[in-house]
């Protein structure tokens, strides 16, 4: 019987194992030469903790709120296509994971499960809908109206992808679908979807002009478009390079963090992505900013290996270990978790 995985990383060799090649090496690549990926995870590993001692605290409160919406813990679910290709119970095991957990999930456009499903499925979890800007306006406007009435809390714009759709590594390509023999299971709202590549600010505009649930960008990297996104009234931006699937070489989102953290002057909400696998991982962007993470391959190898159940244990496993990270530093409250418990990377350097 193989042992129980005690890390994020054991949950990825289990998954491996249990989903063909061709699957798992859709889920794990990245762009070009998938630098990024491993670029998001060495950003934590570069930034060193300050823990504090002698602080008499002997239990922590990572309660929270994204967008006003209350959170168990800083650590949500990001929006990951074809669940059902890493599990038949695929985004319905996910969603009552996160509503377990009591967490929020992100589910995106690209869904082997209709947003309603998945709504239907676990009503009191916390949920939000990614989307991505379609030629065809009148379908995007549908697919708002059913997220709305479905009870989905905030729209998530994909600022980063406006070429392509999803981004395939790209040995596995073509008129952007996933590439599958047999009867895979299908994407329910993308199959005849085309992304719109004029996607601007004026997209952010439009949207607003139909709806009242709040907007988040994803793909945020630099402070300038972080600052333009204040300027056109979003509510949250993700720092987020696409899980390294689409431009290859940019800086690591931890990286990118504190300047943008520091350019919208509290302005909206900061939440983040990428390489995020340890509990010190979240803990170190909450103390350079972020008021939340979101994570995504973690959360496909737990439903790969063992459906609702794995991706509530990924789940688990990471708040035991901010729970841990934040009791060793001496912080009792999300809010003691400061700047001044971490050493950024470029001092870490020179120590």
């Amino acid at each position: 019987m193989a042992a129980e995985p005690v890390c994020l990383d054991d949950f990825e060799r289990l998954a491996k194992e249990s989903m063909s090649e061709k699957i798992y090496s859709y889920f794990a690549s990245g762009a070009d030469e998938a630098r990024t990926i491993e670029e998001n995870k060495e950003g934590f590993r570069r930034i060193k903790l300050r823990p504090r001692m002698l602080r008499g605290i002997s239990d922590v409160d990572m309660r929270t709120t994204i967008l006003g919406q209350p959170i168990s813990m800083p650590i949500c679910i990001a929006p990951t296509v074809v669940h059902r290709h890493a599990h038949p119970d695929g985004e319905i095991a996910t969603v009552k994971a996160a509503g377990a957990a009591d967490t929020c999930m992100a589910l995106t456009i690209w869904t082997t499960t209709t947003l309603e499903e998945v709504a239907a499925a676990e009503p009191q979890a916390l949920k939000w809908f990614l989307i991505y800007h379609l030629k065809e306006r009148e379908q995007l406007t549908s697919l708002v109206r059913r997220a709305e009435k479905a009870g989905y809390k905030a729209l998530v714009l994909v600022a980063d992808a406006p070429d392509g759709g999803i981004p395939y590594h790209r040995s596995s390509k073509r008129n952007g679908r996933l590439l599958t023999k047999g009867k895979g299971p299908q994407l329910v709202h993308m199959e005849h979807c085309q992304i719109d590549p004029s996607v601007s600010w004026e997209s952010v505009y439009w949207l607003k002009s139909f709806t009242k649930l709040p907007i988040v960008l994803k793909g945020i990297l630099t402070p300038e478009d972080a600052r333009l996104a204040v300027e056109h009234g979003v509510d949250g931006i993700i720092v987020s390079n696409h899980g390294g699937r689409q431009l290859d070489g940019v800086q690591a989102t931890i990286d990118a963090l504190p300047e943008i953290v520091k350019a919208v002057q509290g302005k909206l909400e900061v939440y983040m992505d990428g390489g995020v696998r340890l509990g010190t991982d979240v803990f170190k962007a909450l103390a350079l900013g972020a008021r939340a993470v979101f994570i995504g391959r973690p959360v496909i190898w737990g439903l790969a290996y063992k459906g609702e159940e794995g991706v509530r244990q990924v789940l688990e496993l990471l708040r035991e270990e901010l729970r841990l990270a934040m009791i060793l530093s001496g912080c009792g409250s999300l809010d003691d978790v400061t700047s001044s418990y971490v050493i950024p990377a470029n001092q870490s350097a020179r120590l």
